[in-house]
């Protein structure tokens, strides 16, 4: 995170819902994002967990209520990967590249940073091979490391280990974890209790698009506050 720019959280969700056909995805949310702790949006699928997340980056527009930044320059320090990351027809070092120009970071700098960002993420030998041959944990690597180069002040992850193997998923758990060191605020979405327990220093819980908890990791692992959550946690138990 880049200590010259100006903090961008929190944020806060007042009052946020969103319909779409006819069906109330989102219900009437509050809550606020702050600086520090790893929070991961956790639920069942379809719960609404992704579609809550791209509306606190703002690919989505609230129905009703509102999102609030503290900067108005939230949507330039912040970044999103996807669960299944678009990449661009070029090597894996171009991905990282072009995202900084379109950063606007000059070209004198580009390099040192696309050499740090795939270091970072064990993808130097691959720098120069189309990114597209990859594999999908090597993808999945270069999307984080696209974001890394840019230094985001928060990093939203859509369900970042899904359909991985376990050795991709402990490369992106472990570059999760490195990010979140330098500063970088996560918020992540899963339905994946274990994923939820190693990297979690935060939960919302989402219920039927309704926010039931929003409280401490070991607080809700150990003693979830809602029937949902308690029957959420009993069933993805094995």
């Amino acid at each position: 995170m880049n200590p010259d720019v100006a903090p961008i959280l929190p944020c806060v969700l007042e009052g946020v819902s969103f319909v779409a056909g006819g069906r109330t995805i989102i219900d009437r949310i509050d809550a606020t994002l702050e600086s520090g702790p790893r929070t991961v949006i956790l639920g069942a699928n379809g719960a609404g967990k992704s579609v809550l997340m791209r509306l606190c980056h703002g690919l989505l527009a609230p129905t009703s209520g509102r999102i609030t930044w503290r900067s108005t320059e939230a949507a330039r320090h912040q970044a999103m990967l996807f669960q299944r990351p678009v990449m661009l027809r070029r090597s894996a070092a171009a991905n990282v590249a072009y995202a900084l120009q379109l950063a606007g970071i000059p070209r004198k700098r580009r390099d040192a940073l696309v050499v740090d960002a795939l270091r970072r993420v064990g993808l130097e030998r691959v720098a120069t091979s189309p990114a597209r041959v990859l594999s999908g944990g090597e993808q999945q690597r270069l999307a984080m490391a696209r974001a890394w180069a840019l230094a985001p002040q928060v990093l939203f992850l859509d369900e970042p280990t899904a359909s991985l193997d376990p050795a991709s998923s402990r490369e992106i758990e472990r570059g999760i974890g490195d990010l979140h060191a330098d500063g970088t605020k996560i918020v992540m979405t899963t339905h994946h209790l274990g994923l939820a327990r190693r990297l979690a220093d935060e939960i919302w819980f989402i219920h039927d698009g309704r926010l039931l908890e929003c409280t401490p990791a070991d607080v809700f692992f150990r003693a979830p506050a809602s029937a949902e959550a308690a029957e959420f946690l009993r069933a993805e138990l094995p």
